[in-house]
């Protein structure tokens, strides 16, 4: 179903000669690789203002960096906030740990239209990460590699770089240096305009747009209730029903999300994470989701609110062909929501329904349990 993320393969990312390394699963577990890295970190960041036109010219910002726990660290969500004089920067980025391969993959989100970056894949070895992608940028065909080295309990450099010429030269057009905040509560970045991990900075809307906040109810800590068709589009009508908690927390003031599922019942154990992103420029959302089985997230379902119900879809392979699958939230509240998934084999003339949660809320942020 949609909370079980679509494989990718990893030899299609980029030309085959850079991702020999990345590729080779790593002899021990690296699901702890990114520990260094959870806190609050003064950051420095320094971009090229115009990657792949030999012009030396750079911006430089100063600000925080928040990086937070998932998943006991097999996940975890990157916040940025910066400024300088060439403006003010701010942005989010997703990892998550795949067991199987032993790499990592890091997923950036442009907040100017909600969409997902390329994805890309690596791992550390002996102290240093490397993460590789391919690009089209400013249409010339592009390696992209970041890198994560440098790494003391209090200090690390991350670095981005583009290669016009297949690995054989490489140009660093981001460089970001963290040191450890000494203030555990400095301030955590929580709005954001502009999409830092490629370093092309947007404009700062002045105003919300519709729909910018349809998702608002949904921050904060929720007790859930699932019930999940064993065997979806088969004629069975075996449902098992689970219990735990559902956690929301706020991104770029709003326009983006993060939901951390986590439920048990006799079937077994649940655990997900749902990202959420707002295009202002359609002023539609993109749901996406990622379980810890295999650290990567499942295609994008598309969809907005009306009247207080929201609706979204996409599709995804379910035993080997493509089906349409839809999200309903209905009803929507306060105290109470509801998120029934369903598919469809036959374009849409049918649906069924497939998962059915519903989420009572335990407390909202910033206030004490409601005693559910």
């Amino acid at each position: 179903m949609t909370l079980v993320s679509r494989a990718r393969e990893c030899g299609l990312l980029v030309a085959a000669a850079m991702l020999v390394a990345p590729c080779l699963a790593a002899e021990t577990d690296g699901s702890h690789d990114f520990d260094f890295n959870f806190g609050v970190w003064k950051t420095h960041v320094s971009r090229l203002l115009n990657p792949l036109s030999a012009s030396p010219t750079r911006a430089e910002y100063d600000g925080t960096s928040v990086v937070s726990k998932i998943w006991g660290g097999r996940a975890g969500i990157f916040e940025l906030e910066v400024d300088g004089p060439a403006g003010h920067i701010e942005g989010a980025g997703l990892r998550l740990y795949n067991p199987q391969s032993r790499q990592w993959s890091l997923n950036w989100t442009s907040s100017s239209n909600g969409q997902l970056q390329p994805v890309m894949y690596g791992q550390f070895v002996r102290g240093r990460g490397e993460f590789f992608d391919h690009e089209v940028i400013d249409g010339k065909n592009v390696l992209v590699r970041n890198t994560f080295s440098d790494i003391t309990p209090d200090s690390s450099r991350f670095e981005q770089a583009y290669s016009p010429d297949g690995g054989r030269t490489w140009e660093a057009n981001w460089i970001m240096t963290f040191v450890r905040a000494a203030d555990a509560d400095a301030a955590v970045p929580t709005t954001g305009a502009s999409e830092h991990s490629r370093g092309r900075p947007t404009a700062d809307g002045a105003s919300a747009a519709p729909g910018q906040h349809d998702f608002d109810f949904a921050f904060g800590t929720w007790k859930t209730h699932i019930r999940r068709l064993k065997d979806p589009l088969s004629g069975s009508d075996d449902w098992v029903e689970y219990d735990g908690s559902h956690t929301v927390r706020k991104v770029w003031n709003g326009r983006a999300n993060l939901g951390e599922l986590e439920a048990d019942g006799p079937a077994g154990h649940l655990e997900a994470l749902s990202p959420r992103y707002f295009n202002p420029q359609t002023h539609l959302w993109s749901v996406r989701y990622g379980t810890p089985r295999d650290g990567t997230l499942s295609e994008a379902l598309v969809g907005e609110f009306k009247d207080g119900r929201g609706e979204f879809y996409g599709e995804e392979t379910f035993k080997q062909r493509i089906v349409l699958v839809r999200e309903i939230y209905s009803p929507v509240n306060a105290t109470t929501r509801k998120l029934e998934v369903a598919y469809s084999a036959d374009g849409g003339k049918s649906w069924q329904t497939n998962w059915i949660m519903t989420d009572t809320l335990v407390s909202a942020p910033g206030k004490t349990s409601t005693g559910n």
